[in-house]
């Protein structure tokens, strides 16, 4: 299973944890997956849409996933995962 991992700031919404393993065969599957173990986390992640929200990242392995193939990048069971919010700041 593919390891999840998520920021300080987002622990709070996955039980204090900054890693798990989750199922999925691509990214959308994984996130789906999440988000049934911790449904608080969706208006993070997504607007009322469903469509991930433009300040937020995710990285499969080091790459970003827009240089992937997006949500439906494939993952394997080593694969890890991160998940960031861009931070702005001057």
């Amino acid at each position: 299973m593919p390891t999840v991992k998520f920021p300080s700031m987002m622990k709070f919404y996955v039980g204090n944890q900054s890693e798990f393993l989750v199922d999925g065969g691509t990214v959308s599957a994984l996130l789906e997956n999440v988000l049934i173990r911790h449904p608080a986390l969706k208006p993070h992640l997504f607007d009322s849409k469903g469509n991930l929200h433009r300040h937020f990242n995710i990285f499969v392995n080091g790459q970003h996933i827009r240089d992937l193939d997006g949500l439906e990048t494939n993952l394997a069971s080593d694969d890890k995962v991160i998940l960031m919010a861009s931070a702005a700041g001057g």
